[in-house]
C-alpha cells in the first residue's frame, strides 16, 4: 500500500472521485479567513455541509444502533452548529466520493478542531464505496463548541493497494452505499 499524493488526487478527481473538487487549498472566502479545505500534499481536506443533527437527551431515549430513535437528534440548518458540552452532532461532507476499487480512504480530524477538544470520527471509506460522508463531531469539553459549515473539518488520506480487493463495498451491497446528506445508523 502507498499513500497517494496531491497529483494522484487531482487525477482521480478529474475522473469523478471527489465532487465538487478543489485542486488547491482554500483559506479565505468573502467573509475573511476560514478553516482550510481542498487538496493538500497527501490528502484532501473536506468541508462540512450546513445540515446538522445535534444529539439531545430531551426525550430520554436509549442510544441503540439496532433500533435508533431519530428523536434523539434536533435538526439544524445553519452556517454554524453549536454542540452542547460533552455531546455530539452529525453532519455530512459537502463532497460526494466515489472510491476506486483498489483504494482505502481514512479520515482524520483537522488539528484546528482537535486543539479545541472537538473530535471528528469517520469510519474508513472502503473500496468502491460512494456517497456523502457522514461526520461525527464529539465535543469533549465542558463548554459549548462551534462547527463551521462549508469550511474544512477533516482530511481524507487515500491508500492505494498493490492489488484489487476480492470483494468491494459495492460487491457486498453495503447498506450505506450512495448515501446523501446525514445518514443515521441502519441495522
Amino acid at each position: 500500500m502507498s499513500i497517494k499524493s496531491d497529483r494522484w488526487i487531482r487525477e482521480q478527481a478529474a475522473e469523478g472521485m471527489i465532487e465538487p473538487f478543489e485542486p488547491g487549498q482554500v483559506r479565505e472566502n468573502s467573509r475573511g479567513r476560514m478553516i482550510s479545505y481542498g487538496t493538500s500534499s497527501y490528502g484532501y481536506d473536506v468541508r462540512c455541509a450546513d445540515h446538522f443533527k445535534i444529539f439531545t437527551n430531551i426525550n430520554s431515549a436509549v442510544v441503540d444502533p439496532k433500533q435508533f430513535d431519530e428523536s434523539s437528534f434536533v435538526d439544524v440548518r445553519a452556517d454554524v452548529c453549536i454542540i452542547p458540552p460533552n455531546s455530539f452532532a452529525l453532519a455530512s461532507t459537502v463532497e460526494y466520493f466515489r472510491i476506486p476499487r483498489n483504494v482505502l480512504t481514512i479520515c482524520l480530524g483537522k488539528s484546528t478542531y482537535a486543539r479545541c477538544g472537538i473530535i471528528v470520527n469517520v469510519t474508513p471509506l472502503e473500496p468502491e464505496w460512494e456517497g456523502h460522508v457522514t461526520l461525527e463531531f464529539s465535543n469533549t469539553t465542558t463548554l459549548p463548541a462551534r462547527i463551521y459549515a462549508n469550511e474544512g473539518v477533516a482530511q481524507m488520506l487515500f491508500l492505494e493497494s498493490d492489488e484489487v480487493c476480492e470483494a468491494s463495498y459495492k460487491d457486498r451491497a453495503g447498506k450505506y452505499m450512495g448515501q446523501r446528506g446525514v445518514t443515521l445508523p441502519r441495522p
